[in-house]
């Protein structure tokens, strides 16, 4: 069993669940048994540890290789502790089979924790360890939810470039889609059931915006294409109104989930909704389901260390990914920001979620021959 199978056994066997995910104070809850057993880990490796609360008891992890000679440049590693929720604790037993570990978490991103940590461990014990570049391995939390660990990170640290682990079928990645949660509220006026004329139902009026969403706008949409990202997309995802059969609706709420291209604001997609609510003559209150929009990531791929990382993995050109995830974060922070990890999003959240461990493995090789490429 690698170094790295062996982490990622017991990764996940340790629950990480993010709090969003569960009752209040359920013991699955949280990042911090992970990142103390990786503390330890890193500490027993020679790294200079230090966690730092986000939330209490939820810490992110810094673990640093410093070099011998001046820093000229600090490369982070982030991929997140967090993981979503599980339809059984079974989930939380790996299992091995057929190449594969599964287990909640093991593609997302716990592979990318033991990729990223066995690949600075093995650097750390190398004679061919860097002379003036940094690396910092930083476990996160909250990437599941509100990003939490990523934007107390982006405050705190500066560095030439972060790492930011998720499953990207060993691909970097310089751009991906943002994540915009938008609310669509109609009014209407009551009346009972058995005088419909009497009232105005705001769940028709509401009926009519989803199909709005779901066809003329989204095929808008493909009009808006991108050279790493295609197209953008939207998904009207929830629906409620009304209180019982026999009563005319007055009120009903809409959520939709918009995945932007670099260039979209949260600003210019109101404004063209707005716009396309009053051609076709629909009453709805427009805001925000979410109070954090994630922005889309576009990392300019000419960069040096991108550059130097296209090299090193043998890949002509970079790649772009569908989802949003803690890359844009820390690129907002000033921090210039690629995404890379083993694994398939596919896998991500699902019941069986799995893990090719030649791929974990493979994932460790290309960050220890990059780094070997680092002065």
């Amino acid at each position: 069993m690698s170094p790295a199978t062996k982490l990622l056994r017991e990764l996940v066997a340790l629950p990480s669940v993010n709090p969003a995910f569960l009752p209040d104070k359920h013991p699955y809850a949280g990042e911090q048994r992970v990142a103390e057993f990786l503390a330890a880990v890193s500490a027993s490796a020679g790294l200079d540890v230090m966690l730092e609360d986000v939330f209490p008891n939820r810490p992110n992890l810094l673990a640093r290789l410093t070099p011998p000679g001046k820093i000229k440049q600090t490369i982070l590693l982030a991929p997140h502790f967090d993981t979503v929720g599980v339809s059984s604790e079974k989930q939380f037993s790996p299992q091995i089979k057929n190449g594969r570990l599964y287990a909640r978490g093991a593609c997302d991103t716990k592979g990318s924790v033991a990729t990223m940590l066995t690949a600075l461990i093995t650097l750390a014990k190398s004679k061919q360890r860097p002379s003036e570049t940094e690396i910092i391995f930083c476990g996160l939390i909250d990437e599941e939810n509100a990003q939490s660990g990523s934007r107390a990170l982006g405050k705190s640290l500066k560095a030439d470039l972060a790492i930011v682990g998720e499953p990207t079928r060993l691909k970097l990645v310089t751009a991906h889609k943002g994540s915009l949660w938008l609310k669509f509220e109609t009014r209407g006026k009551s009346a009972h059931g058995a005088k419909p004329e009497l009232g105005v139902n705001a769940v028709h009026e509401a009926a009519r915006i989803v199909d709005l969403l779901e066809t003329d706008y989204a095929a808008a949409l493909g009009r808006k294409k991108h050279p790493l990202l295609g197209r953008a997309t939207i998904n009207v995802g929830t629906m409620h109104g009304g209180v019982q059969p026999n009563i005319v609706p007055d009120h009903c709420v809409i959520t939709a989930d918009r995945r932007t291209l670099p260039g979209e604001t949260e600003l210019t997609v109101q404004r063209e909704l707005r716009a396309l609510l009053k051609k076709k003559k629909l009453r709805a209150i427009l805001g925000e389901s979410k109070s954090v929009p994630g922005l889309p990531l576009e990392t300019n791929p000419k960069l040096p260390l991108v550059q130097q990382m296209l090299r090193s993995f043998g890949q002509p050109k970079p790649a772009g990914v569908d989802y949003f995830c803690d890359a844009s974060v820390l690129a907002q922070a000033g921090i210039p920001s690629v995404v890379f990890g083993p694994g398939d999003i596919a896998q991500a959240h699902t019941t069986d979620e799995w893990l090719s461990l030649a791929e974990l493995d493979k994932a460790t090789r290309m960050l220890i021959a990059f780094f070997e490429t680092l002065s």
